[in-house]
């Protein structure tokens, strides 16, 4: 007769397959399936209560650092053309 504490062989089925099975962890070292985890700072994570509050601030920044980078290639082109104009 079978422990409850242990699973033996009797009592599972032969189309079970144990040896592919993966032990899952717990706390901060489970595997994220796929996800990509990042640890803030405490002082950081009181401002970001969720992981959407964070993402929606760091879109945010994105977006002003991609139109940063557009107004200044937008400047640099007009003072390469203003320079063009003047030597002409």
């Amino acid at each position: 007769m079978c422990e409850k504490s242990e699973i033996s062989c009797c009592s599972l089925r032969s189309e079970y397959d144990l040896k592919s099975l993966k032990v899952r962890n717990f706390g901060s070292e489970r595997k994220s399936f796929g996800k990509t985890t990042i640890r803030l700072e405490p002082d950081v994570a009181e401002v970001f209560p969720n992981a959407d509050t964070v993402n929606e601030a760091l879109w945010f920044l994105i977006r002003v650092m991609q139109d940063n980078q557009v107004s200044a290639l937008t400047k640099q082109s007009q003072n390469s053309s203003d320079g063009a104009d003047k030597t002409s």
